[in-house]
């Protein structure tokens, strides 16, 4: 395996907007196309084998395969997706074919919005401003799931939030929607079905080239041409100075709170993040800071090395790294360098975190090499380095919040800020911040039928519905039986079981708990129900 020398390390979302740079692709025939995928495939499996992690190596090369022997029958933009899919399919963010290389000639001058009750139009191009504000219903005919379905295996996507966050302009993309069957024949022209202001209806969009576009952490910028859905009147904390300033603290007097926004954790032009954090903290030395507000929902990485100073600060200053005293507010965009920072955050901190599910495992491989295929010159990013902030059993799909709050439609074109007022309201009376912490404690201790009473009632509340019980469960049982815990495992498979009676995995994992009990007609039974339920 080629030797590769790491440099001072760069987590930083940004291969999405990276410019491309290849060669001409007049002359490129089917067969230079093929070699450029046996090119990327030569290059995976020499150097980045590690990357098969979330999917099978012979599962990819079988992709792989089928995708070459298309080749021949395809068109050069769906042969840019295809290769797009074929990078994606390893399930990291950092891992991809830049969003610009199939975008680059032809997108809809649409900004598309997941809010809480859909999708929406929250920015578009001037001449086409009676759709502002509408709610997607079809593309095409194809309701917006069947749409989505279609394209999300062309997104790197590292969750499902991430989906949420970077998928949506994919759908964009005529070259992607025709590549993908959303679209039966291509054109740069898409009908969109709209809904607004109670009346449905369909809109046929041109297209702009990529360039054009006026966009940045996923909302407009408005400007003469651009028109954003958000009316006039006075800005949300988060969204202040966004164009401007990387970071910012704005002092809430009369609540006794500071409010901290960082959008990035890369050093601004006009000042470095460790300058920032020594004013950050003067000023909490020296002001009445009852409760501190840190909102990273728009933070999107860079340096991860610049984490270490406001950990370091907030940790020396009890009064506020307290319960009720420390709110952490994450998102959809939250990813990279700054889901290490989410990561220490958690591990050294007591602050509540709200809002979102972030868009990047907890633990994740980084730090993409360019690997530029021969012919196209197209460049493919290919991560090699791997961030374990977390032990093994305690990875996730995503850090999700404490307290969860997702902006509506009518919330975010008012200028109201739902997570801000949400953690701007609980206080200490609040017990119960993290329920598997709550039930893990009681197993520990031995308290078993209260684990009982209180699972019940925590899974069935409706302000833990986030939280993914069956995974967290899942990981418990699964670690339990490595440790060699059969009772334990029989015990928590079986209360797993009264909460989800249809998970086979659940019986599956009972069975294998009761096997290793010596209780062979019971762990048959068990395996018996678990293979009816697969």
């Amino acid at each position: 395996m080629k030797t590769i020398h790491i440099k001072p390390i760069i987590l930083a979302f940004i291969f999405l907007t990276i410019p491309l740079v290849a060669k001409s692709q007049e002359t490129i025939t089917s067969q230079a196309w093929q070699e450029d995928l046996d090119y990327l495939q030569k290059q995976v499996h020499e150097d980045f084998p590690f990357l098969f992690k979330k999917i099978e190596q012979t599962t990819w090369d079988k992709e792989v395969a089928n995708f070459r022997a298309q080749i021949p029958k395809l068109q050069d933009h769906e042969i840019k997706v295809g290769l797009t899919r074929m990078v994606s399919l390893f399930e990291y963010g950092h891992t991809q074919i830049p969003f610009s290389t199939i975008a680059r000639e032809a997108v809809l001058p649409v900004n598309l919005y997941h809010f809480k009750d859909g999708i929406y139009i929250e920015g578009v191009h001037k001449d086409h401003h009676t759709t502002l504000g509408a709610k997607l219903i079809r593309i095409n005919g194809l309701t917006v799931d069947e749409a989505l379905a279609k394209i999300r295996p062309v997104v790197p996507v590292e969750n499902d939030q991430y989906f949420k966050a970077y998928g949506l302009r994919f759908l964009t993309v005529p070259a992607v929607l025709h590549a993908q069957g959303v679209l039966t024949d291509f054109s740069t022209e898409v009908t969109l079905t709209l809904e607004k202001e109670g009346s449905t209806f369909d809109y046929t969009f041109p297209s702009i080239p990529f360039k054009a576009m006026s966009r940045d952490y996923n909302l407009t910028i408005p400007n003469e041409d651009w028109l954003s859905v958000r009316r006039d009147g006075e800005t949300p904390l988060y969204l202040k100075h966004l164009n401007d300033k990387y970071f910012y603290y704005e002092y809430l007097q009369e609540l006794q709170t500071l409010y901290v926004r960082q959008s990035s954790v890369f050093d601004h032009p006009d000042e470095k993040l460790k300058d920032f954090y020594a004013r950050l903290f003067e000023f909490i030395d020296t002001h009445k800071v009852e409760k501190l507000v840190y909102d990273v929902r728009l933070n999107g990485g860079g340096n991860n090395y610049n984490n270490k100073t406001f950990i370091q600060g907030i940790m020396a200053r009890p009064q506020l790294n307290a319960k009720g005293k420390f709110f952490y507010i994450i998102g959809r965009n939250t990813f990279s360098a700054c889901q290490n920072l989410t990561n220490e955050v958690e591990n050294y901190t007591e602050a509540i975190m709200i809002g979102e599910a972030t868009a990047e495992n907890k633990n994740f491989y980084g730090d993409a090499k360019k690997v530029s295929l021969p012919n196209s010159g197209i460049n493919a990013y290919l991560s090699f380095a791997w961030w374990q902030d977390k032990p093994q059993w305690e990875n996730a799909a995503a850090t999700t919040p404490h307290y969860e709050e997702v902006m509506t439609f009518e919330q975010y074109r008012t200028n109201q800020d739902p997570v801000l007022d949400l953690a701007l309201s609980i206080g200490l009376e609040d017990e119960l911040i993290n329920p598997m912490d709550h039930l893990t404690q009681l197993f520990v201790e031995g308290k078993m039928e209260q684990l009982k009473i209180d699972s019940v009632r925590i899974i069935n509340d409706p302000k833990y519905q986030h939280i993914p019980f069956e995974a967290e469960f899942s990981k418990i049982g699964k670690l339990l039986l490595d440790q060699g815990q059969p009772e334990g495992a029989a015990f928590l498979y079986g209360m797993f079981i009264e909460n989800y009676p249809k998970n086979a995995d659940f019986w599956q994992g009972l069975g294998t708990a009761l096997k290793a009990l010596g209780k062979q007609e019971e762990a048959d039974h068990a395996f018996a129900k678990a293979e009816s339920l697969k």
